[in-house]
């Protein structure tokens, strides 16, 4: 059993991947195991995180004691299947390269041949639904990358009128006709497989070794005792038995059920990718299972491609296809090159494409309908308890060897006798028939005493309140990829959080503006602007941005899509007199240079009808600043960049950051139009960014979520530190750092406050000595973000990362906890995260870890029931069976026992709602005993963490040996009746004893354990239905349970025995307990004893 902590108690133990001392079972160190097992064996229960190698999973599956696997690993990573996907894989990704490599050889044959005919190519349009081009040709067309048919069918635009679509507008919004596209074309879904019939998992349960055993033995029960008694008093025992198992195994295989539903759900839920696609010339947000063929998509890096598609146009437009080539290489797309893979993801630049195949038409729909299965995935608290189940286990398997025989040893030799004072068994005179019934009645006993021990459903406890823990946080908006993260950010003592859109509202207006050098003070009015000024700056807003302003023809407000800062920009455009459409008319794009989250701004070319080029800057206002060299003026002229000049603007920015705007500089320059490359080689042409001139400066207001403050100083009174780190500029990042209470004063200075620059230029060490200083990171990149995640770590941190681009995706899958944003975030940042945060609001960021915390806080209450009920029932069990060679419980009840501790009890305790007392303590460190001082108290007095098992077992026993006499059983009743009643009242007291235990499992901490409690209706009517069942068992089921009735006064007695656990548990809690575990008190007695045998050697040696 897990006894132990960390060394230290809220901070990162490094696993021995990472390089860190070798972990223990279940956080144990080997000075530290309190006579369980051997180095080896505890190491082989504790496996990291994230990225867990294939040999640790396998040594823990092999280690474990397990009487049913099939339920046991239902929701761990298979590892058999995850080869057999890779095979899968391999297999598509080679028949794919095989279909383009026979194709460009049937190509290069048929060169010199006669180019079939465009008319050959065209389908009949009334047998194909009024479309020109048929599904199989398009598939073909996908597939084979026929870049010579696209060429004859007249490009993507003669694509696109066969296909009845537009390569402005796209489709039409009609949802008849999108029907119609899907029932021609196919849907963009691939076949699941379906959910597990409940009639598996009742299979499933029934493989539960000791419960086949019983099966067994209540089935030679069943025969012997209708064939030795008559048939209507003889199928008692077995029969009784045999209803048991199967009530257990329904109870179980419902459970289980329902668990698979939820995690089916939350899969389902993973995969239903947002996108922007345009209709009717709109952009609209819809479901990746929705798009259909002629679809027009913009794509922008981080996105995934969604379906197999022919490129439009693009910018710098580059996909890592490695996802479904297996090849690390990035493919730039243009018309030599422009069909698109589904399932790559977009690594640089942006542009829009058609789709023309869907769902299995496509490689990626064949990959998944062949691999959708979700393998599900063992956490390290899963495995922890393994650990435990296995230790338990195997003390209850020679507790039931025990038992067993001592229970033979006493039948055999004459020394088990009736109720009535007979002998059972004496040799010679005793039947075989009657022989073999004993034996079987005792085997009964004994691998009921395993079912009870083996304590199957601790592990699946985890599962249980993951599945709980995930659909209660999908409704706080927190949408869990990796089971492992939840019980992690329970562990967190950091949160690196960006600003915009987590922090602020992520709802952008430009509220100031500097044209000219002089600040307007109507910033939707071009009065005070020439002609010449006006004109550049909606020349520059218009065509250097990857947003989008639909314009509706009946004279509507104009829809404005694209990131919340292009739709700030592009808002105040439209303010100026902007006509998107008609701006972006005037001139041609030659280059874009998409925004560049290192450099911090971004460009692009555009020549004009007159020939004359200019090229536009945006980006961070003092990064673009330092490269003017030059300002247009409001009269249109031209004006050196003087350094008081400099000084000047800096200052407007400084006071605009002060005010928490995020400031954006518009700057442009001309350049020669014979300096352009020619079109093929503009790819990798870098734009000029020196001498610029500048046109603008803006500042734009994104306010602080309501609410961000108070889950600011939650956080921090939890013991996690919020950190911020932003691009932004690094006096806005103090501003808005001091309006959410993540910094106490404006007046910050370094290293509290410090720029991305100066933090990466320092030393490794250099950063890990100031890492736990630093509140505010301004100006960072991604690969700063990445940079303070792995020296907060080295610190002994668990750090959680908030990211939303693409360039986040490697401080996310290296922070403990990466959190994607769900509006904002790109694909790619969503697949590297182990959480996406859907409204990407800090306070859902906040809830998750208090979810993370409750995971751990439900495990330890089940552990504390469970434990409870197993001490006591086999304490009892051995002591009676030693003693006087009966048990007290027989088979029947103890399965009862059984399916009160392991399903209902889970049921009742792993899924607990969160508590507002889980925030007021520190962060539970990842190798936190599971078993704490506090459990340990509360075992000592009575039952209410780890235990109440003395109090009960005293209890118990006394009643036992002495029930008959204490209770005055023994005057109105034969001798067997007399027996019969002490071992109802001991089986009803110790029922009501796990009754009024659940109360206080429920708070193992707090004083007042009802708080609460009325909330939380399944626990509630667990309860209920245990009592119900209960009174029903021993006032109606006595022939099956071998019970019989209680008078009023029995039964008080009995309530008033498991009442006492009550009063024991609140005096209990004003004991005070070291802060020290009781595991490491054995570890310095033993060091202690170690030094003392060692300084006796010495001196023996001198």
């Amino acid at each position: 059993m897990e006894l132990m902590r960390s060394p230290d108690k809220y901070h990162r133990r490094y696993d021995e991947e990472l390089g860190g001392p070798p972990s223990g079972f279940g956080g144990l160190h080997d000075d530290e195991i309190v006579a369980v097992a051997s180095t080896s064996q505890l190491d082989t229960f504790d496996i990291p995180p994230k990225n867990a190698p294939v040999d640790r999973l396998r040594r823990w599956r092999q280690a474990a004691l397990v009487l049913n696997a099939s339920r046991r690993f239902r929701y761990t990573l298979d590892l058999k299947k995850e080869e057999e996907k890779e095979k899968i894989r391999r297999k598509i990704r080679a028949h794919a390269q095989v279909i383009r490599a026979a194709f460009l050889f049937k190509e290069a044959g048929e060169r010199e041949a006669v180019a079939v005919s465009v008319e050959s190519k065209i389908a009949d349009p009334s047998s194909n639904g009024g479309f020109l081009i048929s599904s199989e040709q398009l598939n073909s067309l996908s597939r084979e990358h026929d870049i010579a048919t696209l060429q004859e069918l007249g490009g993507i635009k003669g694509l696109s009128n066969l296909l009845k679509s537009s390569v402005e507008r796209g489709t039409s919004a009609d949802v008849a006709e999108l029907q119609q596209r899907k029932e021609l074309f196919g849907t963009n879904t691939y076949p699941r497989k379906k959910g597990r019939s409940i009639f598996l998992f009742v299979w499933e349960a029934c493989q539960d070794l000791t419960l086949v055993i019983l099966m067994v033995a209540a089935v030679i029960s069943l025969v012997l005792g209708m064939t030795t008694e008559s048939v209507s008093e003889g199928w008692y025992d077995g029969g009784s038995i045999l209803f048991a198992v199967i009530l257990v195994i329904l109870v179980t295989a419902i459970s289980d059920y329902k668990q698979s539903l939820q995690f089916q759900h939350l899969n389902e839920e993973k995969q239903n990718i947002q996108l922007e696609v345009i209709r009717g010339g709109r952009r609209v947000e819809a479901s990746i299972f929705d798009l259909v063929v002629g679809d027009v998509v913009p794509l922008k890096i981080g996105d995934q491609v969604p379906a197999d598609g022919v490129l439009i146009s693009g910018h710098s437009l580059a996909i890592d296809e490695s996802s479904m080539t297996g090849e690390a290489k990035i493919v730039n797309k243009d018309q030599k090159d422009p069909f698109f893979m589904s399932g790559c993801k977009v690594a640089d630049g942006y542009g829009t494409m058609m789709v023309t195949a869907v769902g299995l038409n496509t490689e990626w729909g064949q990959l998944m309908a062949n691999i959708s299965e979700d393998n599900g995935e063992e956490t390290p608290l899963q495995v922890r308890l393994n650990g435990v189940a296995t230790f338990i286990g195997l003390v209850g398997l020679t507790v039931a060897g025990i038992v067993l025989f001592v229970l033979l040893i006493r039948y055999f030799t004459g020394h088990t006798t009736n109720a009535d004072g007979t002998v059972q068994f004496v040799k010679g005179k005793t039947s075989l028939k009657q022989s073999f019934i004993g034996a079987i009645k005792i085997l009964t006993i004994a691998v009921t005493i395993v079912v009870v021990a083996v304590p199957e459903g601790l592990p699946l406890a985890v599962t249980l309140t993951l599945a709980y823990s995930m659909r209660k946080m999908m409704k706080d908006k927190a949408l869990v990829r990796r089971l492992s993260a939840c019980e992690t950010m329970g562990s967190a003592t950091t949160i690196c959080s960006d600003k915009t859109g987590t922090l602020t509202l992520n709802q952008m207006t430009v509220v100031e503006a500097y044209v000219g050098g002089v600040r307007l003070e109507d910033i939707s009015s071009t009065k005070m602007m020439s002609a010449t000024v006006s004109s550049l700056l909606i020349e520059g807003i218009a065509q250097n941005t990857t947003g989008s302003v639909f314009e509706p023809e009946d004279g509507g407000a104009a829809e404005v899509t694209g990131s919340p800062t292009e739709k700030a920009v592009l808002s105040w455009g439209i303010k100026l007199g902007m006509k998107f459409s008609e701006a972006r008319t005037k001139s041609s794009v030659l280059h874009v240079l998409p925004f560049n989250s290192e450099k911090k701004r971004g460009g692009v070319t555009v020549q004009l009808p007159g020939g004359e080029v200019h090229i536009h800057w945006k980006g961070a206002a003092e990064l673009v600043l330092s490269s003017c060299t030059s300002c247009l003026s409001m009269d249109g002229t031209l004006h050196p960049i003087t350094t008081d000049k400099l000084n000047e603007y800096k200052r407007h920015i400084e006071v605009m950051a002060a005010a928490s705007l995020r400031c954006v500089a518009l700057a442009y320059r001309l350049i020669d139009a014979e300096a352009v490359p020619k079109e093929g080689n503009r790819d990798h042409w870098l734009l000029p960014e020196e001498e610029l001139i500048l046109l603008g400066i803006v500042g734009i207001k994104d306010p602080c979520r309501p609410g961000v403050k108070s889950a600011v100083e939650l956080c921090t009174s939890a013991g996690v530190k919020v950190r911020m780190v932003t691009g932004d500029n690094i006096q806005t990042a103090k501003a808005i750092a001091f309006e959410c209470g993540i910094l106490d004063t404006r007046e910050a200075t370094e290293p509290v406050v410090i720029e991305g620059r100066v933090f990466r230029a320092l030393s490794e060490a250099e950063r890990e000595s100031i890492a736990d200083k630093i509140s505010v990171m301004g100006r960072s990149s991604p690969n700063d973000k990445l940079l303070l995640v792995q020296a907060l770590k080295k610190k002994g941190h668990v750090v959680a990362v908030t990211g939303d681009g693409t360039n986040d995706a490697p401080a996310l899958h290296d922070a403990d906890i990466g959190l994607a944003m769900g509006i904002s975030g790109t694909e790619v940042a969503k697949e590297s995260s182990d959480i996406i945060i859907l409204d990407d609001n800090f306070a859902s960021v906040v809830k998750v870890v208090r979810w993370g915390r409750s995971v751990y806080a439900n495990i330890q209450k089940f552990i504390q029931f469970q434990l409870t009920v197993n001490v006591a029932a086999l304490v009892i069990n051995v002591i009676a069976a030693i003693s006087s060679g009966d048990v007290p419980l027989n088979a029947v009840e103890l399965l009862w026992v059984n399916l009160i501790m392991d399903t209902l009890g889970a049921l009742a305790l792993a899924t607990e709602p969160p508590t507002d007392n889980l925030m007021k303590r520190t962060p539970v460190g990842r190798r936190e005993p599971l078993v704490t001082n506090i459990m340990w108290r509360n075992l000592l007095i009575q039952e209410s963490l780890l235990a109440f098992a003395i109090y009960q077992v005293a209890v118990l026993l006394i009643f036992n040996f002495g029930g008959r006499k204490i209770l005055h059983l023994d005057r109105n009743s034969t001798h067997e009746h007399a027996d019969k009643l002490k071992n109802t009242f001991i089986f009803n007291t110790f029922v009501l004893c796990q009754i009024f235990n659940e109360f206080n499992a429920r708070k193992p901490e707090e004083k007042n354990v009802f708080e609460g409690f009325t909330s939380n209706h399944l626990f509630m009517g667990i309860i209920g239905i245990t009592t119900l069942l209960q009174i029903l068992i021993i006032e109606f089921l006595g022939k099956f349970t071998s019970t019989v009735r209680l008078s009023w006064n029995l039964w008080l007695i009995s309530i008033a025995i498991a009442f006492i656990s009550w009063p024991l548990a609140f005096v209990g809690k004003f004991i005070p307990v070291p802060e020290i575990p009781l595991g490491d008190y054995f570890t310095q007695i033993r060091r202690k004893s170690n030094r003392e045998e060692e300084k006796a050697e010495e001196q023996e040696g001198a």
